[in-house]
């Protein structure tokens, strides 16, 4: 089993998105949206979640979304949404099991429990290597779609509803992500009296990496053995360090202006 997800420029074309993976079978446990709150329709129904507590934050989440489903009526597509606070982005609706669970993927609500089983089978397929491009597609006043189909539904099928919807690649959103840094970086760097140019595919490599659940929050020194792990040592050059302090300052930052 695999988890898809799809970005969409509007709210629309998440709601369409999500009627159509419903006619070809996944239920409203296999299918999560999560959207700013400013773009979540007036009178929806939601189940309020704060998030002043790191303890069992993930479990208040699970039991509130999937306590309700079915219950809240009103919630648009038959989805119990619950409202929330995610470091770094802002106010924010998660639809469904499955909106919870990646929210918990991106340290909003770690550990969201919706029965043992599903929390585990779950846990490994959320794409944590891409959760800052998510949470950036959020602040940028997207839509996410999260789908998880089960063996009678072809994951060919879902990938192709997520596209007739207008969902964007994972490549476009990188790449937007990064145009958006970039220019600052560019500064940075030069100002340093290094080659920015030459020196680009490092340092973004870097300034990634710092972005990754693993590594938010650690110094260098702190994440270097995960780094490591995941990167070769010609890889991981004083651009690429270079690259990593500044996503980390900017990561900080982003967390600190919301």
């Amino acid at each position: 089993m695999e988890i898809l997800t799809g970005v969409f420029e509007s709210h629309d074309q998440a709601i369409d998105a999500v009627q159509k993976l419903r006619t070809l079978g996944l239920t409203d446990k296999q299918i999560g949206l999560v959207t700013p709150e400013g773009k979540w329709p007036e009178g929806g129904v939601r189940v309020p979640v704060t998030d002043t507590e790191d303890s069992g934050m993930g479990q208040a989440m699970g039991a509130a979304v999937g306590g309700a489903m079915g219950a809240a009526g009103g919630a648009t597509l038959g989805l119990a949404a619950a409202s929330l606070l995610v470091p770094g982005v802002g106010p924010v609706v998660a639809l469904g099991v499955v909106g919870a669970v990646l929210m918990g993927a991106s340290g909003a609500a770690v550990g969201a429990v919706v029965g043992d089983t599903f929390e585990e089978t779950l846990g490994e397929g959320i794409p944590h290597e891409d959760i800052y491009l998510y949470e950036d597609a959020l602040r940028q006043g997207k839509s996410v779609v999260v789908a998880y189909p089960d063996d009678d539904t072809p994951t060919d099928s879902v990938q192709q509803v997520m596209t007739s919807s207008g969902a964007l690649s994972t490549d476009k959103l990188r790449d937007q992500w990064w145009a958006n840094v970039r220019d600052d970086e560019f500064v940075h760097y030069q100002n340093s009296g290094r080659d920015f140019t030459a020196d680009e595919l490092s340092y973004r490599r870097g300034f990634e990496a710092a972005h990754h659940p693993e590594c938010r929050g650690k110094s260098y020194s702190r994440a270097e053995q995960i780094l490591k792990s995941r990167y070769s040592d010609a890889e991981i050059d004083a651009a690429f360090r270079s690259g990593y302090d500044r996503g980390l300052t900017h990561q900080t930052t982003l967390a600190e202006n919301r």
